[in-house]
Protein backbone atom coordinates (compact mmCIF):
# COMPACT_ATOMS: atom_id res chain seq x y z
CA UNK A 1 0.00 0.00 0.00
CA UNK A 2 1.30 3.41 -0.85
CA UNK A 3 0.26 6.96 -0.12
CA UNK A 4 0.26 9.43 -3.00
CA UNK A 5 2.75 12.21 -2.42
CA UNK A 6 3.01 15.67 -3.91
CA UNK A 7 5.28 15.25 -6.93
CA UNK A 8 6.54 18.78 -6.77
CA UNK A 9 7.73 18.21 -3.23
CA UNK A 10 9.46 15.03 -4.35
CA UNK A 11 11.33 16.77 -7.19
CA UNK A 12 15.08 16.59 -6.78
CA UNK A 13 17.02 19.79 -6.37
CA UNK A 14 18.61 20.75 -9.74
CA UNK A 15 22.33 21.44 -9.77
CA UNK A 16 24.28 23.11 -12.58
CA UNK A 17 27.30 20.81 -12.79
CA UNK A 18 28.98 23.13 -15.34
CA UNK A 19 29.13 25.93 -12.82
CA UNK A 20 32.60 26.27 -11.27
CA UNK A 21 33.31 25.76 -7.60
CA UNK A 22 30.15 23.93 -6.69
CA UNK A 23 30.07 24.04 -2.88
CA UNK A 24 30.38 20.63 -1.22
CA UNK A 25 27.79 21.08 1.50
CA UNK A 26 24.66 19.26 2.65
CA UNK A 27 21.32 20.31 1.26
CA UNK A 28 19.55 22.79 3.51
CA UNK A 29 16.59 21.31 5.41
CA UNK A 30 13.13 22.01 4.10
CA UNK A 31 11.23 24.74 5.93
CA UNK A 32 8.77 23.54 8.53
CA UNK A 33 5.20 23.77 7.32
CA UNK A 34 3.10 22.07 10.01
CA UNK A 35 2.66 22.29 13.75
CA UNK A 36 2.47 19.45 16.22
CA UNK A 37 2.57 17.10 17.88
CA UNK A 38 -0.08 18.96 19.86
CA UNK A 39 0.45 20.33 22.40
CA UNK A 40 4.16 20.37 21.68
CA UNK A 41 5.04 22.07 24.96
CA UNK A 42 3.52 19.22 26.95
CA UNK A 43 5.42 16.50 25.09
CA UNK A 44 8.74 18.34 25.37
CA UNK A 45 8.12 18.95 29.07
CA UNK A 46 7.33 15.28 29.69
CA UNK A 47 10.50 14.26 27.86
CA UNK A 48 12.51 16.77 29.90
CA UNK A 49 11.01 15.41 33.12
CA UNK A 50 11.88 11.86 32.11
CA UNK A 51 15.47 12.87 31.46
CA UNK A 52 15.57 14.84 34.70
CA UNK A 53 14.34 11.89 36.74
CA UNK A 54 17.01 9.67 35.20
CA UNK A 55 19.78 12.12 36.06
CA UNK A 56 18.37 12.71 39.54
CA UNK A 57 18.33 8.98 40.16
CA UNK A 58 21.94 8.78 39.00
CA UNK A 59 23.00 11.46 41.48
CA UNK A 60 21.16 9.66 44.27
CA UNK A 61 23.07 6.50 43.44
CA UNK A 62 26.40 8.32 43.42
CA UNK A 63 25.75 10.02 46.74
CA UNK A 64 24.89 6.77 48.47
CA UNK A 65 21.22 7.55 49.02
CA UNK A 66 19.87 4.87 51.42
CA UNK A 67 17.27 3.59 48.97
CA UNK A 68 20.07 2.56 46.60
CA UNK A 69 21.71 0.32 49.23
CA UNK A 70 18.92 -2.24 49.36
CA UNK A 71 19.22 -5.64 47.62
CA UNK A 72 16.50 -4.59 45.19
CA UNK A 73 18.42 -1.45 44.25
CA UNK A 74 21.60 -3.44 43.73
CA UNK A 75 19.75 -5.84 41.45
CA UNK A 76 18.24 -2.94 39.52
CA UNK A 77 21.66 -1.33 39.12
CA UNK A 78 23.03 -4.58 37.75
CA UNK A 79 20.19 -4.80 35.24
CA UNK A 80 20.85 -1.22 34.17
CA UNK A 81 24.46 -2.11 33.51
CA UNK A 82 23.47 -5.17 31.52
CA UNK A 83 20.70 -3.59 29.47
CA UNK A 84 21.89 -0.04 28.89
CA UNK A 85 25.68 -0.19 28.76
CA UNK A 86 26.66 -3.65 27.57
CA UNK A 87 28.55 -2.33 24.56
CA UNK A 88 30.08 0.55 26.48
CA UNK A 89 31.06 -1.82 29.31
CA UNK A 90 33.15 -3.89 26.93
CA UNK A 91 34.84 -0.80 25.57
CA UNK A 92 35.42 0.45 29.11
CA UNK A 93 37.09 -2.75 30.24
CA UNK A 94 39.40 -2.64 27.24
CA UNK A 95 40.32 0.94 28.11
CA UNK A 96 40.94 0.10 31.74
CA UNK A 97 37.83 1.88 33.08
CA UNK A 98 36.31 -0.90 35.18
CA UNK A 99 34.42 1.14 37.79
CA UNK A 100 30.74 0.21 37.16
CA UNK A 101 29.50 3.46 38.66
CA UNK A 102 31.53 5.50 36.16
CA UNK A 103 30.32 3.36 33.30
CA UNK A 104 26.73 3.73 34.45
CA UNK A 105 27.09 7.51 34.79
CA UNK A 106 28.51 7.78 31.29
CA UNK A 107 25.77 5.56 29.90
CA UNK A 108 22.93 7.49 31.56
CA UNK A 109 24.24 10.84 30.34
CA UNK A 110 24.83 9.51 26.83
CA UNK A 111 21.42 7.85 26.67
CA UNK A 112 19.68 10.99 27.94
CA UNK A 113 21.36 13.25 25.39
CA UNK A 114 20.71 10.80 22.56
CA UNK A 115 17.04 10.34 23.45
CA UNK A 116 16.42 14.08 23.66
CA UNK A 117 18.24 14.68 20.38
CA UNK A 118 16.28 11.87 18.71
CA UNK A 119 13.00 13.40 19.86
CA UNK A 120 13.88 16.83 18.48
CA UNK A 121 15.04 15.26 15.22
CA UNK A 122 11.82 13.26 14.92
CA UNK A 123 9.62 16.29 15.53
CA UNK A 124 11.61 18.37 13.03
CA UNK A 125 11.40 15.58 10.44
CA UNK A 126 7.63 15.41 10.87
CA UNK A 127 7.24 19.17 10.52
CA UNK A 128 9.32 19.25 7.34
CA UNK A 129 7.93 16.11 5.73
CA UNK A 130 6.64 16.68 2.18
CA UNK A 131 3.53 14.50 2.52
CA UNK A 132 0.26 16.30 1.91
CA UNK A 133 -3.18 14.71 1.95
CA UNK A 134 -5.07 15.28 -1.27
CA UNK A 135 -8.75 15.14 -0.35
CA UNK A 136 -10.38 12.60 -2.67
CA UNK A 137 -13.47 13.55 -4.68
CA UNK A 138 -16.58 13.08 -2.59
CA UNK A 139 -20.13 14.35 -3.16
CA UNK A 140 -21.78 16.44 -0.45
CA UNK A 141 -25.32 15.04 -0.26
CA UNK A 142 -26.50 16.65 2.97
CA UNK A 143 -25.49 19.66 5.00
CA UNK A 144 -26.71 21.20 8.24
CA UNK A 145 -24.77 23.84 10.16
CA UNK A 146 -21.13 22.77 10.23
CA UNK A 147 -21.97 19.11 9.52
CA UNK A 148 -21.90 17.41 6.12
CA UNK A 149 -22.53 13.95 4.74
CA UNK A 150 -20.13 12.88 1.98
CA UNK A 151 -20.88 10.17 -0.59
CA UNK A 152 -18.20 8.04 -2.24
CA UNK A 153 -18.58 8.43 -6.03
CA UNK A 154 -17.82 4.81 -6.93
CA UNK A 155 -20.50 2.80 -8.78
CA UNK A 156 -22.70 0.81 -6.42
CA UNK A 157 -24.43 -2.53 -6.54
CA UNK A 158 -28.17 -1.90 -6.56
CA UNK A 159 -29.05 -4.49 -3.93
CA UNK A 160 -26.51 -3.51 -1.26
CA UNK A 161 -27.61 -1.25 1.62
CA UNK A 162 -26.09 2.18 2.25
CA UNK A 163 -23.41 2.38 4.94
CA UNK A 164 -23.00 5.52 7.04
CA UNK A 165 -19.65 5.95 8.81
CA UNK A 166 -20.05 7.90 12.06
CA UNK A 167 -16.82 9.24 13.64
CA UNK A 168 -16.19 10.78 17.04
CA UNK A 169 -17.12 14.39 17.73
CA UNK A 170 -13.53 15.23 18.69
CA UNK A 171 -11.77 14.01 15.54
CA UNK A 172 -12.18 14.64 11.84
CA UNK A 173 -13.96 11.81 10.09
CA UNK A 174 -11.35 11.41 7.36
CA UNK A 175 -9.42 8.89 9.45
CA UNK A 176 -11.97 6.51 7.88
CA UNK A 177 -10.96 7.84 4.44
CA UNK A 178 -7.32 8.61 5.15
CA UNK A 179 -5.48 7.87 1.90
CA UNK A 180 -5.38 5.33 -0.94
CA UNK A 181 -4.77 1.93 0.63
CA UNK A 182 -5.71 3.21 4.08
CA UNK A 183 -9.36 4.09 3.54
CA UNK A 184 -12.23 2.08 5.01
CA UNK A 185 -14.55 4.21 2.88
CA UNK A 186 -12.69 3.17 -0.29
CA UNK A 187 -12.75 -0.50 0.71
CA UNK A 188 -16.49 -0.57 1.30
CA UNK A 189 -17.11 1.28 -1.96
CA UNK A 190 -14.93 -1.21 -3.85
CA UNK A 191 -17.21 -3.95 -2.53
CA UNK A 192 -20.18 -2.19 -4.11
CA UNK A 193 -21.72 -0.46 -1.10
CA UNK A 194 -23.01 3.11 -1.26
CA UNK A 195 -20.77 4.63 1.41
CA UNK A 196 -21.47 7.85 3.27
CA UNK A 197 -19.22 9.63 5.75
CA UNK A 198 -20.56 12.05 8.33
CA UNK A 199 -18.21 14.94 9.06
CA UNK A 200 -19.44 16.67 12.22
CA UNK A 201 -17.42 19.82 11.58
CA UNK A 202 -16.09 22.31 14.08
CA UNK A 203 -18.68 23.82 16.44
CA UNK A 204 -19.94 27.11 15.04
CA UNK A 205 -22.52 29.55 16.34
CA UNK A 206 -25.37 27.04 16.72
CA UNK A 207 -23.22 24.02 17.67
CA UNK A 208 -21.44 25.71 20.57
CA UNK A 209 -24.63 25.29 22.59
CA UNK A 210 -25.22 21.66 21.55
CA UNK A 211 -25.51 18.79 23.98
CA UNK A 212 -25.43 15.13 23.00
CA UNK A 213 -29.18 15.14 22.42
CA UNK A 214 -28.78 17.90 19.83
CA UNK A 215 -26.20 15.88 17.94
CA UNK A 216 -28.00 12.52 18.20
CA UNK A 217 -31.72 13.34 18.13
CA UNK A 218 -31.03 16.25 15.80
CA UNK A 219 -28.08 16.06 13.41
CA UNK A 220 -27.57 12.30 13.26
CA UNK A 221 -31.29 11.55 13.17
CA UNK A 222 -31.78 13.82 10.18
CA UNK A 223 -28.64 12.60 8.41
CA UNK A 224 -29.86 9.00 8.64
CA UNK A 225 -33.26 9.99 7.32
CA UNK A 226 -31.70 11.93 4.45
CA UNK A 227 -29.67 8.87 3.40
CA UNK A 228 -32.71 6.60 3.70
CA UNK A 229 -34.71 9.00 1.53
CA UNK A 230 -31.90 9.29 -1.02
CA UNK A 231 -31.31 5.55 -1.39
CA UNK A 232 -34.76 4.21 -0.60
CA UNK A 233 -33.20 1.71 1.81
CA UNK A 234 -32.57 1.22 5.50
CA UNK A 235 -29.13 2.40 6.60
CA UNK A 236 -26.27 0.40 8.10
CA UNK A 237 -24.47 2.59 10.61
CA UNK A 238 -20.82 2.03 11.53
CA UNK A 239 -19.76 4.11 14.53
CA UNK A 240 -16.11 4.55 15.45
CA UNK A 241 -15.07 5.22 19.06
CA UNK A 242 -17.35 7.92 20.52
CA UNK A 243 -19.23 7.82 17.22
CA UNK A 244 -20.34 4.31 18.12
CA UNK A 245 -22.18 5.61 21.17
CA UNK A 246 -23.90 8.24 19.06
CA UNK A 247 -24.81 5.65 16.42
CA UNK A 248 -26.14 3.25 19.06
CA UNK A 249 -28.41 5.91 20.54
CA UNK A 250 -29.62 6.93 17.07
CA UNK A 251 -30.30 3.30 16.11
CA UNK A 252 -32.51 2.86 19.16
CA UNK A 253 -34.41 6.02 18.25
CA UNK A 254 -34.96 5.13 14.58
CA UNK A 255 -35.30 1.32 14.34
CA UNK A 256 -37.33 1.56 11.12
CA UNK A 257 -34.52 3.45 9.35
CA UNK A 258 -31.54 1.42 10.61
CA UNK A 259 -30.83 -1.99 9.11
CA UNK A 260 -27.76 -2.92 11.16
CA UNK A 261 -25.16 -1.40 13.47
CA UNK A 262 -21.38 -1.83 13.61
CA UNK A 263 -19.57 -0.56 16.70
CA UNK A 264 -15.82 -0.11 16.21
CA UNK A 265 -13.77 0.36 19.40
CA UNK A 266 -16.80 1.83 21.12
CA UNK A 267 -16.68 2.34 24.91
CA UNK A 268 -19.58 1.51 27.19
CA UNK A 269 -18.42 0.68 30.72
CA UNK A 270 -16.06 3.54 31.51
CA UNK A 271 -14.96 1.99 34.82
CA UNK A 272 -14.42 -1.56 33.53
CA UNK A 273 -10.67 -1.24 33.05
CA UNK A 274 -9.95 -0.08 36.59
CA UNK A 275 -9.84 3.23 38.42
CA UNK A 276 -7.13 4.95 36.34
CA UNK A 277 -9.43 6.63 33.82
CA UNK A 278 -11.91 7.49 36.56
CA UNK A 279 -9.21 9.10 38.71
CA UNK A 280 -7.97 11.15 35.77
CA UNK A 281 -11.48 12.35 34.95
CA UNK A 282 -12.22 13.15 38.59
CA UNK A 283 -9.00 15.14 38.83
CA UNK A 284 -10.02 17.15 35.78
CA UNK A 285 -13.50 17.96 37.07
CA UNK A 286 -12.49 21.05 39.10
CA UNK A 287 -10.53 22.37 36.11
CA UNK A 288 -13.22 21.63 33.54
CA UNK A 289 -15.63 24.34 34.64
CA UNK A 290 -12.98 27.05 34.45
CA UNK A 291 -11.80 25.92 31.02
CA UNK A 292 -15.33 25.85 29.62
CA UNK A 293 -16.06 29.27 31.07
CA UNK A 294 -12.86 30.73 29.66
CA UNK A 295 -13.07 29.24 26.15
CA UNK A 296 -16.74 28.36 25.75
CA UNK A 297 -15.67 24.86 24.70
CA UNK A 298 -13.16 22.14 25.53
CA UNK A 299 -10.22 23.11 23.27
CA UNK A 300 -8.35 20.60 21.15
CA UNK A 301 -5.11 20.98 23.09
CA UNK A 302 -6.84 20.25 26.41
CA UNK A 303 -8.35 17.13 24.87
CA UNK A 304 -4.91 16.12 23.62
CA UNK A 305 -3.50 16.56 27.11
CA UNK A 306 -6.17 14.27 28.53
CA UNK A 307 -5.32 11.51 26.07
CA UNK A 308 -1.56 12.05 26.40
CA UNK A 309 -1.74 11.46 30.15
CA UNK A 310 -3.00 7.92 29.53
CA UNK A 311 0.49 7.10 28.18
CA UNK A 312 2.66 10.12 29.05
CA UNK A 313 5.78 9.15 27.11
CA UNK A 314 4.10 7.43 24.17
CA UNK A 315 4.17 10.40 21.79
CA UNK A 316 7.86 11.07 22.38
CA UNK A 317 8.71 7.41 21.84
CA UNK A 318 6.87 7.22 18.51
CA UNK A 319 8.52 10.41 17.23
CA UNK A 320 11.95 9.03 18.08
CA UNK A 321 11.09 5.91 16.09
CA UNK A 322 9.80 8.05 13.21
CA UNK A 323 13.05 10.00 13.10
CA UNK A 324 14.93 6.75 12.46
CA UNK A 325 12.82 5.91 9.40
CA UNK A 326 14.00 6.80 5.89
CA UNK A 327 11.85 9.82 5.17
CA UNK A 328 10.95 8.63 1.66
CA UNK A 329 9.68 5.29 3.00
CA UNK A 330 5.92 4.57 2.67
CA UNK A 331 5.79 4.00 6.43
CA UNK A 332 6.98 7.57 6.95
CA UNK A 333 4.19 8.86 4.73
CA UNK A 334 1.66 6.80 6.67
CA UNK A 335 2.96 8.09 10.00
CA UNK A 336 2.67 11.70 8.84
CA UNK A 337 -0.82 11.13 7.46
CA UNK A 338 -2.03 9.81 10.81
CA UNK A 339 -0.26 12.49 12.82
CA UNK A 340 -1.71 15.22 10.62
CA UNK A 341 -5.14 13.78 11.36
CA UNK A 342 -4.44 13.57 15.10
CA UNK A 343 -3.31 17.20 15.12
CA UNK A 344 -6.43 18.24 13.22
CA UNK A 345 -8.80 17.65 16.14
CA UNK A 346 -12.10 19.34 16.94
CA UNK A 347 -13.01 21.22 20.11
CA UNK A 348 -15.98 19.91 22.07
CA UNK A 349 -18.97 22.15 22.69
CA UNK A 350 -19.20 22.97 26.40
CA UNK A 351 -22.47 21.09 27.09
CA UNK A 352 -21.14 17.98 25.33
CA UNK A 353 -17.86 18.18 27.25
CA UNK A 354 -19.72 18.26 30.56
CA UNK A 355 -21.86 15.27 29.59
CA UNK A 356 -18.88 13.24 28.40
CA UNK A 357 -16.41 14.00 31.20
CA UNK A 358 -18.87 14.09 34.08
CA UNK A 359 -21.59 11.75 32.85
CA UNK A 360 -19.57 9.13 31.00
CA UNK A 361 -16.09 9.03 32.48
CA UNK A 362 -16.80 10.04 36.08
CA UNK A 363 -20.33 8.74 36.72
CA UNK A 364 -20.32 5.89 34.17
CA UNK A 365 -23.93 6.63 33.24
CA UNK A 366 -24.04 4.39 30.12
CA UNK A 367 -23.10 1.18 31.94
CA UNK A 368 -25.35 2.06 34.87
CA UNK A 369 -28.36 2.41 32.60
CA UNK A 370 -28.72 6.12 33.37
CA UNK A 371 -27.52 7.78 30.17
CA UNK A 372 -30.44 9.51 28.49
CA UNK A 373 -30.87 11.08 25.07
CA UNK A 374 -33.92 13.26 24.55
CA UNK A 375 -35.30 11.96 27.85
CA UNK A 376 -34.98 8.26 26.94
CA UNK A 377 -32.48 5.82 28.45
CA UNK A 378 -29.99 4.43 25.93
CA UNK A 379 -30.38 0.68 26.51
CA UNK A 380 -28.30 -1.54 24.19
CA UNK A 381 -30.33 -4.55 25.33
CA UNK A 382 -33.27 -3.02 23.44
CA UNK A 383 -31.41 -3.09 20.10
CA UNK A 384 -32.99 -5.64 17.78
CA UNK A 385 -31.08 -5.14 14.54
CA UNK A 386 -27.93 -7.13 13.64
CA UNK A 387 -24.87 -5.80 15.47
CA UNK A 388 -21.11 -6.15 14.95
CA UNK A 389 -18.85 -5.24 17.88
CA UNK A 390 -15.14 -4.87 17.04
CA UNK A 391 -12.74 -4.78 19.98
CA UNK A 392 -8.99 -4.24 19.40
CA UNK A 393 -6.82 -5.84 22.08
CA UNK A 394 -4.11 -3.16 22.12
CA UNK A 395 -6.46 -0.19 22.44
CA UNK A 396 -5.18 2.37 24.97
CA UNK A 397 -7.92 4.93 24.26
CA UNK A 398 -10.88 2.59 24.75
CA UNK A 399 -9.84 -0.25 27.08
CA UNK A 400 -11.03 -3.59 25.67
CA UNK A 401 -12.93 -4.33 28.87
CA UNK A 402 -15.02 -1.21 28.29
CA UNK A 403 -15.95 -2.13 24.71
CA UNK A 404 -16.59 -5.80 25.48
CA UNK A 405 -19.55 -4.89 27.64
CA UNK A 406 -21.54 -3.91 24.55
CA UNK A 407 -21.11 -7.35 23.02
CA UNK A 408 -22.41 -8.85 26.25
CA UNK A 409 -25.58 -6.76 26.45
CA UNK A 410 -26.64 -6.38 22.79
CA UNK A 411 -28.82 -9.37 21.84
CA UNK A 412 -27.15 -11.55 19.22
CA UNK A 413 -24.19 -9.22 18.69
CA UNK A 414 -21.27 -10.65 16.73
CA UNK A 415 -18.08 -10.01 18.70
CA UNK A 416 -14.92 -9.58 16.65
CA UNK A 417 -11.64 -9.33 18.56
CA UNK A 418 -8.37 -8.49 16.88
CA UNK A 419 -4.70 -7.80 17.54
CA UNK A 420 -4.62 -4.08 16.79
CA UNK A 421 -4.63 -0.65 18.36
CA UNK A 422 -7.33 2.00 18.43
CA UNK A 423 -6.28 3.73 15.21
CA UNK A 424 -4.50 0.85 13.53
CA UNK A 425 -7.70 -1.17 13.38
CA UNK A 426 -9.28 1.32 10.97
CA UNK A 427 -6.35 2.96 9.17
CA UNK A 428 -3.27 0.87 9.92
CA UNK A 429 -1.15 -1.32 7.67
CA UNK A 430 -3.02 -4.42 8.86
CA UNK A 431 -6.53 -2.88 8.78
CA UNK A 432 -7.53 -4.90 5.71
CA UNK A 433 -6.98 -8.19 7.52
CA UNK A 434 -7.97 -7.30 11.07
CA UNK A 435 -11.12 -5.23 10.42
CA UNK A 436 -12.11 -4.50 6.82
CA UNK A 437 -12.50 -8.11 5.67
CA UNK A 438 -14.35 -9.28 8.83
CA UNK A 439 -16.62 -6.24 8.60
CA UNK A 440 -17.39 -6.98 4.94
CA UNK A 441 -18.18 -10.61 5.75
CA UNK A 442 -20.63 -9.48 8.42
CA UNK A 443 -22.17 -6.90 6.08
CA UNK A 444 -22.82 -9.71 3.63
CA UNK A 445 -25.10 -11.35 6.19
CA UNK A 446 -27.32 -8.34 6.89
Amino acid sequence: MAIIRDRERRAQKKVDHNSPDQPDRPEQPRPMHRSGPRPLGLHLTLAMMRSGFSLAGLQSLKSGWPDWKTPHAAEMTEKLLQNLVAARLHRGVEAGRTDPSLLLEQAVWTETVQRDAALIAGVAAYRRHPYYRHAPPRHVVWREGSSTVLLHPAPVSGHLPPVLLVPSLINRGYVLDLAPGYSLMDRLAQAGYPVFLLEWGRPGEPEQYFGLTDYIAGRLDRAVQAIADLTGQEVVMAGYCMGGLLALAASLRRPAAVRALALLATPWDFHAAGPEHQRLSTALQPVLGGVLKQYGCLPVDILQIMFALIEPFGVADKYRAFGRLPQDHPRADHFVALEDWLNDGISLAAPVAQEVVNGWYCDNLPAQGRWKVDGHVVDPAALHCPAFVAVPSRDRIVPPASALKLAQVIPGALLHRMEAGHIGMTAGRSAEAVLWQPLLRWLGTV
